[in-house]
């Protein structure tokens, strides 16, 4: 059941499409802000789509980042989305090569 409920989740995963993208630092009223990022239509195994990928994420974080006030805090803010956006492209490829199939007993 374990491997069927993973196998789903994987599944989820590619139907998102988009890595949403969570500041660590938060803005003026407390909350995070999250902006989405998306990638199906990337070719992430190549230069040119990970450069995409990446000016992506750099437009997400000034969006993010625009109410930390000093140079610094806008550093750490645009290196924490940076940083959470790989690690969610990387399990998203992750998911998206797991196989899919279900067997049956």
């Amino acid at each position: 059941m374990s491997n069927f409920v993973t196998r789903i989740a994987g599944v989820a995963t590619l139907a998102l499409a988009v890595l949403p993208v969570v500041a660590l630092a938060s803005n003026a009223h407390g909350a995070p802000r999250a902006v989405k990022v998306a990638v199906a239509d990337l070719d992430t195994g190549s230069k040119a789509g990970m450069a995409a990928f990446d000016k992506r994420v750099q437009l997400a974080s000034r969006k993010i980042c625009s109410d930390e006030r000093t140079l610094a805090g806008q550093q750490n803010c645009a290196l924490g989305v940076r940083l959470e956006a790989r690690e969610k492209l990387t399990a998203y490829l992750d998911a998206r090569s797991a196989p899919t199939e279900v067997a049956a007993r």
